[in-house]
């Protein structure tokens, strides 16, 4: 109650500080997580003000809005999220900002509900990590797009531009990915990660996927959870396991010595990019150079 109320003063303050734009002004966009950032990027080019909140190696699931990210908000022509409660601590600010008529677009909204993967162990009762099947990806470009330009008009011309080269690139990246992907025997492609993010990854391209922790990374995985994933990894002959760069690296670890007390060796594959890209300015830090990367690396550690 007390984190309601301290939201709602704060929206209240920033609401009377807030200025007349005016109409030779950008569009002022803010988005939560370093995907949607670049997406957004893609589409709006120069017509577009765009601010993101979390940075590389930010987890989603765990972020809480600070005073200054309640006055980037409240300050934003249009708030653009995942939803599915990816952003799970920022949900009452999102629900704050629609009741002062602030234009609100969570991606997911985008994505048919028979194309979600279901969870009953996920507030939202769906796996929210949605860009990993690039289908989704292309989706959500097309709804980004329309959304943008019945909201500035004037630049919608662009944004359809922009919207079709980007999925020309997405439709380019899904055939390399396929290809590098069919290099790898069906049987090895079991991937073991630090939490359950690449289940749509899995779908898309025919993998067993298993994480150490659930869908949220707020639930720190048990001696239980490793004990069971440490079965699983003997009983299949797993050869590597991953860490993600936005969860800490110590729960894997603490699996690969589980294996190791049980008189086996499992090497830790890479790093993979799971809820954040990697750093800005760096081929990670595109969407497009997060997928190459998390596929190089899978099959680069589970190839022969």
């Amino acid at each position: 109650m007390r984190k309601i109320l301290y939201i709602s003063i704060l929206i209240f303050l920033f609401s009377c500080k807030q200025k007349e734009k005016s109409k030779n002004e950008k569009l002022h966009v803010v988005t939560t997580t370093t995907m949607i950032t670049d997406l957004v990027k893609n589409i709006g080019g120069d017509k577009l003000e765009v601010k993101g909140l979390m940075g590389a190696g930010v987890d989603p699931h765990l972020y809480k809005a600070s005073e200054g990210d309640v006055g980037t908000l409240f300050n934003a022509d249009v708030i653009v999220y995942n939803g599915l409660h990816l952003e799970g601590k920022l949900e009452e600010v999102f629900e704050k900002m629609r009741h002062q008529n602030k234009t609100v677009i969570a991606v997911s909204a985008a994505v048919d509900k028979n194309s979600l993967i279901a969870s009953s162990d996920f507030a939202s009762n769906y796996d929210p990590h949605i860009w990993f099947d690039i289908t989704n990806w292309e989706i959500i470009t097309k709804f980004l797009v329309e959304k943008l330009s019945e909201l500035d008009a004037k630049n919608a011309a662009v944004y359809e531009k922009n919207g079709a080269n980007y999925l020309q690139k997405l439709a380019e990246l899904k055939t390399q990915i396929t290809e590098k992907i069919n290099t790898l025997p069906k049987e090895k492609r079991i991937l073991v990660t630090a939490h359950d993010a690449f289940n749509y990854f899995g779908k898309a391209h025919d993998f067993n996927v298993v994480g150490l922790q659930g869908l949220s990374t707020a639930t720190e995985a048990g001696v239980k959870d490793v004990q069971k994933l440490t079965k699983f990894i003997l009983d299949n002959q797993i050869k590597a396991i991953f860490i993600e760069s936005s969860v800490p690296k110590r729960t894997v670890e603490a699996l690969q010595e589980a294996v190791r007390a049980k008189g086996n060796e499992v090497i830790i594959g890479g790093t993979l990019f799971s809820d954040a890209l990697g750093d800005a300015g760096t081929v990670e830090g595109t969407y497009i150079g997060m997928y190459t990367h998390n596929v190089d690396t899978i099959i680069g550690a589970l190839a022969d």
